[in-house]
């Protein structure tokens, strides 16, 4: 084939091509298997993306074809996105944890014609809905293990769909010419990818990207950040979402660098250490996870090792990200931050297989400030930015030296960003999508004529650093009944910043005051319950243990007491609670794939809690229906605690007001001792593992308190995530005009 120029290369497909060409012995895939990693160099991909591309073809994939991938991390299926582009057909990548049904809704939608897969569980829940899709002809597969009995004429390996193509490519010469036609008649403006949105509110959308989308905006982000072909990535997030389809595909077409696959989620970590990350990206909970595994992890060391990891911690915390930012410190200061380096900071970054990385982001969600300067005091590069999958990622991000905890960064290059008189935030650039798949109604309701984009986010920009804050969804900002602003991701993110609470859901628009439903995290809360000898059975009974509801209690008393420093605020305090049964699933509908709270759903669905946090129930009696990860269906059922929590003074509303509603009770005997026991007097019924001595005993720390030097440094302080607004001024004001009913 004649050599391409980088400049002509405006799709993948001629992209895969150049880099065979102009780095062919550089490595471009590395996969992990049975402990083994195994390498192909851009020139090795080439010739396996070519014979797969040509098997394809021969089974009747063409131009503008739709094709599902559908699977784990694994080199073949990012090689068979690139194999269809390469004859102009779409790849449409789905969620490998969706259940049939989600899948069902996709496969038939996007009119998908052929679906390549991962292994026998996506091949049985494809086939289990395949009288639906009225469109789906073949799967290919890429394991094989567990497929030897079934039916095979549908059912084609990877490797044989390879081998046909090999055959094609002997049998005819002018094969391989008609094949690098069709790439060279491949333009920048042909559809590239179809990635369906989370659906958070409803059914997913499928939001159409063309290859001059993606591929502008993996430019601009190699160049903001100078990445080039020596990082080093390793695979991980979902294949369908516009995060891993950037960093972990376009990115690396686009800069020529390797790009590593782990053996199973799992071992993440562990492979992310041997392969040496220099360039990562990972939603906040993800680094919630590993700082909270890590303090747990601590509170089982000795005494040595742990206080000389809260003392370097501390120093950290004071010198660690001014040394980052490259600012005056004192000369003692940097020697004990090189000792600390030396003992605690080099062996923490190591195990989490972040020693060598250079730049590091998170978005998708809020993450604490006090998690994300953590990571920063370690000498850990990491950054915020905003995107969407309808602005292929980027819309802003956080330069290098201009790091903010509650802002979320500039405008990325290319990027224009305006505020509407609403607070609603609209931008324009050339990643911007070209309209969700057979849906033009909703399309113009999010892209405007001139190409701007609603967000459907309410923020500002900063006066004194000019970086983007974002607030909150501008359609979840309410008002309580009478008048108070009510927020609710601001009040969860807070709750949220505890390690020992997962996920949070708030209620309280066109209410008379603010109720939360709480999920635990089993890892800290369990890890305290071992340590402070808890006994529990299950999560259902941890969760409803007296002494997890104090500790819920406690931490919400903490949030009522920073709401009271904003006044704009302060009268959404939250006034009772309860802490869930189950843990909210996505197999459940009740998150999203990308792990986001669907209150609609959520609200439906628990509608018995809901009534008995506002008619003033004492309990409540729940049946709820779980998706089990094999599919069987089954009924958990419960009887659900809901105490009161006390509202701080200062707040515009003290009395609940709800006829019936009792007041919060009042503890006797303080924290110790010598007292009635906590459950009975929140009348709360008792548990096999409760009891009035152990209730009136000692209470047990915290999770909070297991983490000195990480959370006491919050506890008891106003508190702002990195999409708030602070305390008072134009956040609040933008919050207040985002409920007025005016946002678009």
């Amino acid at each position: 084939m004649a050599r391409t120029a980088a400049a002509d290369a405006d799709t993948f497909p001629k992209l895969l091509v150049h880099n065979a060409q102009t780095i062919g012995a550089r490595p471009a895939v590395r996969h992990k298997d049975l402990g083994i990693w195994q390498t192909w160099t851009w020139a090795q991909v080439l010739d396996q993306i070519r014979a797969f591309s040509v098997g394809l073809e021969e089974l009747g994939i063409t131009r503008g074809d739709k094709f599902a991938i559908i699977g784990g991390n694994r080199p073949k299926l990012y090689w068979a996105m690139c194999a269809g582009q390469a004859l102009g057909a779409v790849p449409v990548p789905l969620y490998a944890d969706a259940v049939a049904e989600e899948m069902a809704y996709v496969l038939e939608h996007a009119e998908v014609k052929l679906a390549v897969v991962e292994d026998q569980e996506q091949v049985d829940k494809v086939l289990s809905v395949s009288d639906r899709l009225t469109c789906l002809g073949r799967l290919i597969y890429d394991e094989p293990r567990g497929l030897r009995g079934y039916d095979h004429a549908r059912l084609k390996s990877f490797e044989d769909v390879q081998k046909l193509g090999r055959e094609m490519l002997a049998r005819d010469p002018g094969r391989l010419a008609r094949w690098e036609e069709s790439i060279a008649a491949g333009k920048g403006g042909d559809l590239a990818v179809i990635l369906y949105t989370s659906g958070t509110t409803g059914r997913p959308k499928g939001v159409m990207l063309t290859h001059r989308n993606v591929m502008i905006s993996a430019r601009n982000g190699n160049e903001f950040d100078r990445l080039d072909a020596n990082e080093e990535v390793i695979a991980y997030l979902p294949l369908a979402w516009i995060g891993d389809h950037i960093f972990s595909y376009a990115q690396s077409y686009v800069a020529g660098y390797c790009v590593s696959c782990p053996e199973t989620p799992e071992t993440v970590v562990e492979d992310r250490r041997e392969i040496g990350t220099t360039y990562a990206f990972a939603p906040p909970r993800i680094y919630e996870n590993l700082l909270t595994l890590t303090m747990v992890r601590m509170e089982d060391a000795g005494a040595l090792k742990k206080n000389m990891f809260h003392f370097f911690i501390g120093v950290a915390r004071r010198w660690g990200e001014k040394i980052l930012n490259h600012e005056k410190v004192p000369l003692y200061a940097r020697l004990l931050y090189r000792l600390g380096d030396v003992l605690v900071y080099g062996p923490l970054k190591n195990r989490f297989g972040l020693s060598r990385i250079r730049v590091a982001y998170t978005a998708g969600e809020a993450i604490g400030p006090e998690i994300f300067r953590f990571y920063r005091a370690l000498g850990i590069n990491l950054k915020q930015l905003y995107g969407q999958t309808e602005a292929s990622v980027y819309v802003t991000a956080q330069p290098d030296g201009e790091i903010f905890a509650d802002t979320v960064g500039k405008p990325s290059p290319e990027v224009e960003i305006k505020i509407s008189e609403s607070g609603e935030v609209l931008f324009r650039s050339p990643g911007v999508f070209t309209g969700y798949y057979k849906d033009p109604e909703k399309t113009a309701e999010v892209r405007t004529p001139d190409g701007w984009v609603h967000t459907g986010d309410a923020g500002f920009f900063d006066a004194k650093t000019g970086h983007l804050k974002i607030i909150d969804r501008a359609k979840d900002v309410g008002r309580l009944d009478d008048g108070t602003l009510f927020a609710p991701k601001y009040l969860e993110n807070k709750l949220k910043f505890y390690p020992n609470i997962k996920e949070a859901v708030a209620l309280g628009d066109k209410r008379d005051f603010v109720c939360v439903m709480v999920n635990i995290d089993l890892v800290a809360v369990g890890s305290w319950a071992e340590r402070n000898n808890v006994v529990y059975g299950s999560y259902q009974e941890l969760a409803g243990h007296p002494l997890v509801y104090d500790m819920i209690e406690r931490h919400i008393d903490e949030v009522n007491r920073s709401l009271v420093e904003e006044a704009i605020m302060a009268g959404a305090q939250i006034r009772r609670f309860l802490v869930l049964h189950k843990e909210l699933d996505a197999d459940d509908g009740e998150l999203t794939r990308t792990q986001k709270v669907r209150r609609g759903f959520i609200g439906e669905r628990y509608a018995p809690l809901v009534q008995a946090l506002y008619d003033g129930s004492q309990q409540a009696d729940i049946a709820t229906a779980v998706t089990f990860e094999d599919g069987r269906k089954g009924v958990i059922r419960a009887r659900v605690a809901i105490p009161g929590a006390s509202p701080r003074p200062g707040a515009g509303r003290m009395n609940l007001g709800v006829a019936g509603s009792p007041p919060p009770a009042k503890r006797r005997g303080g924290a110790r001792g010598g007292g009635r026991c906590k459950r009975s007097a929140r009348n709360i019924p008792p548990t096999p593992t409760c009891s009035a001595r152990r209730c009136a005993s000692t209470l047990p720390a915290s999770p909070s308190r297991m983490f000195p030097t990480w959370t006491n440094h919050m506890i008891g302080r106003t508190r702002e995530h990195p999409g708030s607004a602070g305390r008072e001024g134009k956040g609040a004001e933008l919050l207040a005009r985002a409920s007025s009913g005016v946002a678009a």
